[in-house]
């Protein structure tokens, strides 16, 4: 199966539009399935109580809350950047349960990284195959020069993760979470495709390799 990457359509809806609000639900339920907080926080252990973070395509923030409870992250400072970030007043009251400022960066992560400075850790979660394979190269050197520890959990492109994609219907998903499922999954990523387009350079270990039934984890740490 050839790597396609396509629009999905919550990327093109206002934060604040029905389906969109449902779309977002929906990616939640489907994180909880998928376990990618637990994937993440044991990728993450390395770096153990990070002074800050870096949370890559937040969404509404409730998954790098997730994360940061399994982690057990606390006092650390955490950005959350997107294009259009949606942030609760539940999100934000989670983190400060867990005495974690909260920075939110509104930017293009491709032109406008800069803007959220430097992190001990920066972390993905279905947000990489969003970007077509010269603009993650772009991506993934910008990464690489502001992290000290970087991981990823996407879409694993397989003939079972594009079947289950299109079944999520059964729990309830609306029409858009069902047209971006399976787009996410034919962006997917296998094999060391993460990994090959991690910018060549000494002092970095990788790992890559797929995780649970549907995802692939990528991991960059430096040696």
């Amino acid at each position: 199966m050839e790597r396609v990457v396509e629009p999905e359509w919550l990327d093109e809806l206002p934060a604040q539009e029905p389906r969109a609000i449902h779309s977002r639900a929906d990616l939640r339920r489907l994180n909880w399935c998928m376990n990618h907080a637990g994937v993440l926080a044991r990728a993450l252990q390395p770096a153990g109580q990070p002074r800050r973070v870096m949370d890559l395509g937040c969404g509404d923030g409730s998954f790098a809350l997730r994360l940061a409870v399994a982690a057990r992250w606390r006092a650390c400072e955490v950005v959350l950047v997107d294009r259009q970030p949606v942030i609760s007043s539940e999100v934000r009251a989670g983190f400060a349960t867990l005495g974690c400022p909260v920075i939110v960066t509104q930017c293009d992560v491709l032109r406008e990284l800069d803007a959220a400075g430097q992190a001990d850790v920066v972390f993905a979660n279905l947000f990489l195959h969003h970007f077509k394979d010269a603009e993650l190269a772009r991506l993934l050197a910008d990464i690489s020069a502001r992290a000290t520890l970087f991981a990823a959990c996407e879409p694993r492109r397989a003939s079972l993760a594009l079947l289950a994609s299109r079944l999520v219907a059964l729990i309830g998903c609306n029409a858009v979470t069902r047209h971006d499922a399976p787009a996410s999954v034919r962006a997917g990523f296998r094999g060391q495709e993460l990994s090959r387009l991690w910018p060549a350079a000494d002092g970095w270990r990788l790992d890559e390799c797929a995780t649970g039934l549907f995802s692939h984890l990528f991991v960059a740490g430096r040696r």
